[in-house]
């Protein structure tokens, strides 16, 4: 029975560790990121895995840094056949790496080249694409660029987010990984080489993305709200003051010459904003600072009451 050190931290992870233990494989171990506070009230929360690791009985890692750690020790004493990461959040050291007689195999939610990096998903939204995917591909120590050994395209619709293309690609991922694993493993598949001319890169998401340029067109900021829901949250500033954006809807019918960042009606159920390209865009939920989410009626009938036609979001 083959051998497996899984590596995991998000929601993403846990189906495809739970199909790796489905499958009957040998999940010898399990790495993933440390407890970490959460909330307001700071409450120390396991990662999903460790909690997904834990109801299967699975030994458990948690390394801060993996790299020259007493785990790093013990993960290669196991001598896996084979390691599997899914979003872990950390490199690697080659060390790890050479270790399985089998390597090290990744669960990447994109079509690499496209979207190396910490975000793919998140881009893939934000810059309007059409379908993402998952690649299996092989570890080496320069970021998401092995070999590939399996890829499969998944559609972005136009109501899609990041949380529902994650759900979508964890499942992907756990159906291709386990269509691959006994191709690997018999030695019976044949790595692609990656096209370095079609690299690009999805680095994690700065504070300055998320704040939303009017200049930009209704379609455009949509996708960018999409692309940050449910996390970190698409936001725009109004009189000093945060308001996070969960839901918009471009509408393409209708156009302004107000100048972007200008509301430009409003009434008990609408609350509309001039883009970039004479474009405009309903505001459909909102989350004013140190509130929860608000529909735009709630919004409107409390604090929003004082917003005007002609004032600016920055």
């Amino acid at each position: 029975m083959t051998k497996i050190v899984f590596m995991g931290t998000p929601a993403f992870s846990v189906p495809i560790l739970q199909g790796l233990v489905d499958e009957g494989y040998d999940v010898i171990g399990v790495v993933t990121q440390p407890d970490r506070p959460v909330g307001r009230k700071r409450v120390l929360t396991p990662p999903p895995v460790k909690q997904a690791a834990l109801d299967l009985n699975l030994p458990i890692f948690q390394p801060e840094k993996i790299s020259q750690s007493a785990e790093l020790e013990n993960i290669i004493a196991l001598n896996p056949d084979l390691i599997v990461t899914a979003a872990f959040g950390q490199f690697l050291p080659e060390r790890l790496l050479n270790a399985p007689k089998l390597g090290a195999i990744n669960v990447h939610a994109s079509l690499l080249p496209k979207y190396r990096g910490g975000a793919p998903v998140h881009y893939s939204i934000i810059n309007g694409d059409k379908e993402t995917g998952v690649t299996i591909m092989e570890m080496i120590k320069k970021m998401d660029a092995g070999d590939i050994l399996a890829q499969e395209a998944s559609p972005i619709l136009d109501t899609d987010d990041v949380g529902t293309m994650f759900d979508k690609l964890s499942v992907l991922g756990k159906e291709l990984l386990l269509k691959t694993l006994p191709l690997l493993i018999e030695e019976k598949i044949s790595p692609k080489k990656q096209d370095e001319g079609l690299v690009s890169f999805s680095p994690n998401i700065s504070r300055e993305e998320e704040k939303i340029d009017w200049n930009k067109t209704a379609q455009q900021i949509d996708c960018q709200v999409r692309g940050m829901r449910p996390w970190p949250v698409a936001y725009a500033m109004y009189q000093d003051k945060r308001w996070k954006m969960w839901d918009v809807t471009p509408l393409p019918e209708k156009t302004t010459d107000k100048s972007p960042g200008t509301i430009i009606l409003k009434d008990k159920h609408s609350l509309q904003v001039a883009c970039g390209k004479s474009s405009v865009l309903q505001l459909n939920t909102i989350q004013p600072a140190g509130k929860g989410q608000l529909s735009v009626t709630d919004f409107l009938n409390g604090i929003g009451k004082t917003v005007e036609v002609g004032d600016i979001l920055e």
